[in-house]
């Protein structure tokens, strides 16, 4: 209990962030626990300091003076009281000094495990009050090691979290010494302490990143009104501008593409469509399907759902690989969107209600599991895969050339 003991404890201030005066409170408070576990009960009003220059622990006992003592173990006669301190008074409280001879090794010993779990509770506490504020922001990471697919990064030099495998790019490497940036949902307490739930897969990591590499989504000026994303892969981002003077997407874009190029290498390489928003539905869905061209869009307000008509030749493009151009507009705009042919389509929303009701896909006569893989790809109705040819089956995802067969068959049968 020497002034090496202070030393360490200022280094490991200094070392966890914690407020020196929280860890010698946590210490007195241990050892005030061991001295009445080995010395006294714990009735005792004990109160110990500890001498900064010294780094020494004296142990007092406080007792109440007064007239009559009902209970010894807190009060004291005035007569008695006159041995600690000069003109006691009723009242007033005395400070006895009970320091054991051999406290300081013993203390030391018994308060150990005790000192280590408030340090614990005091960096847990430090923890969440520096990054519940930072909620919903852009942190700065180093990671820190890799086990398997465990990923543990170091927040601002001093924290170490966990990256979580869900919340990991998928396909992305990482690497001992990497500098990433991760986005920052929330901070929850736990009985384990503060739970920081990042992640590099967040919608608004890209929204975060927008922000960061352009003025102005920055400032104001451009506003991001919608963002879809599968990480690693592809996202779309609708932007408007709040001055008539300043293109949103050129601004989003950068000259040459640089802007959207360095967010894009931060995102393992994941690529970004910036395009217009706009209030008018219709047109909402038909830039968000970009690069596929439109012919005609029917609007069903109350089920928000919309039926795209388009080309043959644009059919691929409109849904894309493994259904993801279309599913990435769909949440995009919030609407159910199908894909159909235009032969489909014999002019105007009035022939559309009096042709007969599209079929689902659950109409076909084939296995569940691959009703399933074609939902998965968003192809939900007969009309969306009337035009596809087996190639073009065999593009969603884990359909066979067999089952693509099967798939084309079906739905020649269906009328």
């Amino acid at each position: 209990m020497q002034s090496q003991f202070f030393a360490a404890i200022n280094q490991l201030c200094d070392e966890k962030n914690i407020p020196r005066d929280r860890v010698i409170e946590a210490i007195e408070a241990a050892l005030r626990a061991a001295y009445r576990k080995d010395y006294g009960n714990k009735e005792e009003n004990v109160v110990v300091n500890l001498d900064d220059k010294s780094g020494m622990a004296t142990v007092y006992l406080v007792k109440k003076v007064v007239k009559k003592v009902e209970d010894d173990t807190l009060e004291i006669t005035e007569k008695d009281a006159k041995q600690y301190a000069k003109n006691p008074k009723i009242d007033d409280e005395i400070k006895i000094d009970v320091t054991p001879t051999n406290y300081g090794r013993i203390a030391a010993q018994a308060a150990k495990q005790v000192i280590i779990q408030k340090i614990q509770e005091a960096e847990r506490d430090v923890m969440y009050d520096t990054f519940k504020d930072r909620e919903n922001e852009l942190v700065n990471a180093i990671v820190h090691r890799v086990d398997g697919t465990n990923v543990y990064v170091n927040l601002d030099n001093k924290t170490t979290t966990n990256l979580p495998p869900d919340q990991q790019i998928q396909g992305e490497k990482y690497y001992s010494g990497q500098r990433i940036k991760l986005y920052l949902d929330r901070v929850i307490k736990t009985t384990k302490g503060p739970q920081l739930l990042i992640s590099r897969t967040h919608a608004n990591l890209v929204k975060k990143l927008l922000e960061l590499e352009i003025p102005e989504v920055k400032s104001g000026l451009v506003e991001i009104k919608a963002i879809a994303r599968e990480p690693g892969v592809r996202s779309k981002v609708a932007v408007a501008s709040n001055d008539e003077k300043i293109d949103p997407i050129g601004s989003c874009v950068g000259q040459k593409g640089v802007r959207v190029q360095n967010i894009m290498e931060e995102l393992n390489g994941e690529r970004i469509d910036i395009i217009q928003y706009s209030s008018n539905m219709e047109e909402f869905i038909k830039t968000a399907l970009a690069p596929a061209k439109s012919a005609v869009i029917v609007l069903s307000e109350n089920e928000r759902r919309a039926r795209v008509y388009v080309q043959p030749d644009q059919r691929p493009l409109a849904i894309g690989k493994q259904g993801q151009n279309v599913r990435l507009a769909s949440i995009l705009t919030g609407w159910e969107i199908d894909v159909l042919d235009i032969s489909e389509f014999s002019g105007g929303a009035a022939a559309i209600e009096k042709k007969p009701e599209v079929k689902d896909i659950k109409d076909l006569s084939i296995a569940p599991e691959l009703i399933e893989k074609l939902s998965k790809a968003n192809l939900t109705l007969v009309e969306q895969i009337k035009g596809l040819s087996v190639k073009d089956l065999m593009g969603v995802e884990d359909v066979s050339e067999e089952e693509a067969k099967t798939i084309n068959e079906a739905v020649k049968n269906v009328g």
